[in-house]
């Protein structure tokens, strides 16, 4: 696991013990399988704290329970003290607890503009109100370039999504998702199937909107992972196996034989 690389320092140091989002023994279960068992993680305030593991070890399990998606068969979910464990995952995001998917979630026909437009509808109250003229939405444009020129997207503002590069639309994916206002991203592989070319942007984007905001981040991309994130939890077969920075988790004998003999990915 070795990469040569400076690893992240906190960026937005919070108390000891401020931690904005928990898992107290999350546990899933399919039938008589295990994907995820007896899982404790805390995730400070103001940080950028990675979630690794080899394929297969209930990394995706885990983040769909945290952002509400699946409901534990056992444990608690909480968001700023307050316990989350039965809301739907449209509830925890109102709360300020949003999720970035895998796989681009934009609206491949509409506008860079539109889509942050249509993000930003939630955030005021007029989710549903796609009936109303085009006009009737002009007061959210001045708010939308804003978030556009933050991810380097302003000129691209009426460029449909789908005439983007794969790493520009992950770049529009996050104004979408700092278009509600989040106190957590969850943003689940931003990295996965880029170029090098697109790697670093990506990355340095990350870093760039995390101030004033916490990110717990699933990422395989291991040279991510240390520019990025002061805190590092590694699953194996859903269980955390350890927890530190990334010089202690990747200097681990025990995270060294899991990556060697990682399994097929869930």
């Amino acid at each position: 696991m070795s990469v040569a690389i400076t690893t992240a320092a906190p960026t937005n140091p919070a108390p000891e013990g401020d931690y904005v989002l928990e898992a107290r023994g999350l546990s899933k279960s399919f039938g008589g399988f295990h994907a995820v068992r007896n899982v404790d993680l805390k995730v400070k305030r103001g940080s950028i704290h990675a979630l690794i593991g080899p394929n297969g070890a209930g990394k995706t399990t885990c983040f769909n329970l945290l952002s509400k998606i699946l409901t534990p068969t056992e444990g608690q979910v909480l968001f700023d003290g307050q316990d989350i464990t039965g809301l739907r995952s449209a509830q925890v995001a109102r709360l300020g607890l949003v999720r970035s998917f895998q796989i681009s979630a934009t609206f491949p026909h509409l506008t860079c503009l539109e889509n942050v437009r249509v993000a930003l509808q939630s955030s005021y109250g007029i989710a549903y109100s796609f009936w109303r003229s085009l006009r009737a939405l002009d007061s959210l444009n001045d708010r939308a370039m804003q978030l556009l020129a933050q991810v380097g997207l302003k000129a691209q503002a009426d460029l449909l999504a789908t005439e983007l590069s794969y790493g520009k639309k992950r770049a529009l994916e996050i104004a979408t998702t700092l278009a509600m206002d989040p106190k957590v991203m969850l943003l689940d592989e931003p990295t996965a199937g880029m170029g090098r070319e697109d790697v670093e942007p990506i990355t340095d984007l990350i870093r760039e909107v995390s101030p004033g905001r916490t990110i717990l981040i699933v990422e395989h991309n291991l040279s991510v992972v240390a520019n990025l994130c002061e805190r590092i939890t590694v699953l194996q077969h859903g269980e955390i196996l350890t927890e530190g920075t990334y010089g202690e988790v990747s200097s681990n004998p025990d995270v060294i034989t899991a990556y060697m003999g990682g399994v097929d990915d869930e």
